[in-house]
């Protein structure tokens, strides 16, 4: 396809996320087509794009490229209920924030002619609400027969200055564990403290208050995801026990050593 033609791009589950991406996709001169369980009609006008109530629908308008944005959790349920054989010739993209997980299930499910490219924006409408600049965008090419198609899907998030981070699956999940995992494990913790600000708090308790705002908005279905279809998630949940018993022993070590010299 010519790269200076726009995408027909159809968004399988046109929630919050979705909405959001789409809105950036119409001001580049794409065409959007939404679909969702619930009807986001008056949504996607606002936006300037079209939305159908079912996948085969969405599928009668031709789409380039279908882009599965639905939950970590639904996600398997969502593709096997769609007309898989009508994605034949098309690409195909996930926006989940695991990516092991998409990368197996895609190449299970989807026949050999449906091109594969897994993504994650790693941001969303509050940290992308005006600009996408310097924002990271993670990909792999895991399938491609239609080089010049990827290029244009992949040239929207480079033409909003993304920060384009071409890596494979399996090492964005290593990464991930050890950073939005934890964070969202550190900011859901805090929350079960009750923590308030105060008159006296310090920069860092304001840091710690704005983790726990940051992730609490996110759904304790996303964080679930996170947990069961990343692989190395259980492995940095039990690093972060572990570490938690080393302190307090440090701690209890410190007073009881404190305690013999007085004696």
């Amino acid at each position: 396809m010519n790269s200076s033609r726009p995408l027909k791009i159809g968004i399988v589950g046109f929630g919050n996320f979705g909405q959001f991406l789409a809105k950036t996709f119409v001001k580049q001169g794409h065409k959007v087509i939404g679909t969702s369980r619930s009807s986001y009609e008056a949504e996607a006008k606002s936006i300037g794009a079209l939305y159908v109530p079912k996948a085969t629908d969405m599928l009668d308008h031709e789409p380039d490229v279908v882009l599965f944005c639905t939950s970590i959790t639904s996600t398997r349920s969502v593709i096997e209920a769609f007309p898989i054989d009508a994605l034949r010739g098309k690409l195909v993209v996930d926006v989940l924030s695991v990516k092991a997980y998409p990368k197996k299930l895609l190449l299970e499910l989807l026949p050999p002619g449906v091109d594969i490219l897994c993504t994650h924006p790693m941001f969303g409408p509050e940290s992308g609400r005006h600009s996408w600049k310097s924002l990271p965008f993670v990909y792999e090419q895991v399938r491609i027969s239609d080089t010049i198609r990827c290029e244009t899907f992949l040239g929207i998030f480079s033409s909003a200055l993304c920060t384009m981070i071409p890596m494979s699956c399996e090492l964005h999940d290593s990464y991930a564990a050890s950073s939005q995992f934890i964070t969202h494990t550190t900011g859901r913790m805090l929350a079960k403290l009750n923590l308030v600000s105060t008159p006296i708090n310090t920069k860092g308790y304001e840091s710690l208050l704005g983790v726990v705002e940051t992730t609490c908005k996110d759904s304790f279905d996303l964080y679930y995801g996170l947990y069961k279809y990343n692989p190395n998630a259980k492995l940095e949940l039990e690093k972060l026990e572990q570490a938690l018993q080393a302190l307090r022993k440090e701690l209890e070590t410190r007073e009881a050593l404190e305690a013999w010299k007085k004696d």
